[in-house]
């Protein structure tokens, strides 16, 4: 471990090998940092925390602070973040709310300057959530999303896989998977074409999530209506079934 003399590391931190913990850090008692993280000067690690393998915080960061919800009363929460995450400088991702409940973070995800996690969300893989996005609690974002710079999502929202929210933007319904939502409230506006050719999605796919955005946005169905039609091509490709899911599972409707 590289540890400067002057970070703070409270007893019953629990620190793997291959560790780096800059100047003025702080690592509060009950969290475990797994190996080759590196947190950089004046980063705080706090609350029960668990931050995996090769994830990078750099400083001022806050992770696992004490929920902003006033309806906490002191009950003892966690937050799980996975590995080779990025935090950029003033980054805060706080804690859940009610006993036991934990915020979660996946794999490989970035989250730029002053960008924010309340308390009791779940984010996937791959995510990227730029500077000043602010996410309310209980909010899912699925894997390979990006919340664009200055957007806020309203809590218990999704976020599907793929989707993007654009920048400056307000999301108080969920956004489904591919598609692409922007202004506020935040509006359906296309599916994520780029991000689909970025991941490599064969033309097929891309033409099917196409048919999607078609009989949603732009046929003259009812949702209702536009949703028994997505369930006759559910056989066809893995992208009609990831929508009809979001769809059912949606605890605010879509944008």
């Amino acid at each position: 471990m590289n540890i400067h003399s002057t970070a703070i590391i409270e007893n019953g931190a629990q620190i793997a090998e291959g560790v780096t913990i800059g100047a003025l850090a702080f690592i509060g008692g009950n969290v475990t940092i797994g190996s080759g993280t590196v947190i950089q000067h004046h980063a705080s690690i706090g609350g029960h925390t668990v931050l995996g393998e090769n994830n990078v915080v750099f400083p001022y960061a806050c992770l696992g602070g004490q929920t902003q919800d006033l309806k906490y009363i002191g009950d003892l929460t966690g937050l799980e973040i996975g590995h080779h995450n990025i935090f950029r400088e003033y980054v805060t991702i706080h804690s859940g709310t009610k006993e036991g409940s934990v915020t979660r973070i996946g794999h490989h995800n970035a989250f730029l300057a002053y960008s924010h996690v309340a308390h009791d969300c779940t984010l996937g893989n791959h995510i990227i959530m730029s500077s000043l996005a602010a996410l309310a609690g209980y909010v899912r974002i699925g894997d390979y999303a990006n919340i664009a710079w200055n957007s806020g999502v309203h809590q218990f929202c999704l976020i599907g896989d793929y989707a993007m929210l654009a920048g400056c933007s307000k999301a108080v319904m969920d956004i489904l998977p591919f598609m692409l939502a922007e202004g506020q409230p935040a509006k359906t506006r296309y599916f994520n074409k780029i991000n689909l050719q970025r991941h490599q999605f064969s033309q097929t796919d891309i033409d099917h999530v196409k048919n999607i955005h078609r009989i949603l946005f732009h046929s003259k169905c009812n949702h209702s209506e536009a949703l028994g039609q997505l369930k006759r091509y559910r056989q066809i490709s893995n992208v009609y079934e990831t929508v009809i899911c979001a769809i059912e599972s949606s605890q605010r409707g879509f944008c």
